[in-house]
């Protein structure tokens, strides 16, 4: 199955970092978040992506045609115009590089790749998020729920202490970051069969969270992969500064791959 992420968006909360690049290009103790979503699919061998770009995609691009030179050793001799590659670093992935449009919406970015996937079932996730998920078990999840779209539910943690105060005004109980208040949330990581796209109108103004989902959900075809383990997106930089705390102390639950 082909991995479709969407990569395209302006990242507005991260305008510290994304005025420069995209925000699936912000990095993560030296790795674009991006590659960390890679690695989680490639991981299960799931190594056939296709980046929906938009917003200063070039960046993208670049990143990817000059991987192989980004991450071996090298020797430039600039007087016998030479360069010797002596310790290689590469991937066993092939990636597409779509570009959707600066200012589409994720439903039409999606609704783009159409020709890609092969009218075949994919994969498809936000550029922004990590998780510990095993990809495995969402898939048989979908695959015996016999829906069109599975979905994975997460429940994040709380952004705020969280106070119990009784009628004396004594506070009686705090949680530093407690549950949320219980709802499930979409955590993207989604499985797709092909027919999803015709459930997505043309035009670079479709949210594939609005009508496509909502129309999925009304008909029975979206199912809930329900995941309780970790799960965090990349919003602010709050959330940059905290993944990339448990990457530098060697505590990422995403890790799900070996060196």
């Amino acid at each position: 199955m082909k991995v479709l992420i969407l990569a395209g968006g302006l990242g507005s909360r991260l305008s510290e970092e994304t005025v420069l690049k995209p925000k699936p290009m912000v990095e993560i103790g030296g790795y674009p978040i991006l590659w960390h979503i890679m690695k989680i699919y490639s991981s299960y061998g799931f190594d056939d992506f296709v980046i929906l770009t938009g917003y200063k995609s070039h960046y993208i691009k670049d990143y990817f045609v000059n991987y192989y030179q980004r991450y071996s050793d090298i020797t430039v001799d600039m007087v016998n115009n030479t360069v010797t590659v002596h310790k290689t670093r590469h991937e066993p992935w092939k990636v597409t590089m779509l570009y959707t449009g600066q200012n589409a919406m994720t439903g039409a970015r999606i609704k783009k790749a159409t020709p890609y996937i092969n009218n075949e079932p994919f994969l498809l996730t936000y550029g922004d998020g990590v998780s510990d998920i095993n990809i495995n078990d969402l898939i048989a999840s979908h695959q015996k729920s016999g829906k069109l779209i599975t979905m994975t539910a997460v429940q994040p943690m709380g952004r705020f202490g969280a106070l119990t105060i009784n009628d004396r005004d004594d506070i009686t109980a705090f949680a530093e970051k407690p549950q949320g208040d219980g709802a499930w949330i979409n955590g993207g990581f989604f499985v797709c069969q092909p027919e999803v796209m015709n459930y997505i109108d043309e035009g670079d103004g479709v949210v594939f969270e609005k009508k496509p989902l909502e129309t999925l959900a009304a008909q029975g075809q979206l199912h809930a992969y329900k995941h309780t383990g970790f799960w965090q997106p990349m919003d602010t930089m709050k959330d940059k500064n905290m993944l990339t705390a448990l990457w530098e102390q060697n505590k990422a639950p995403w890790k799900v791959w070996k060196d």
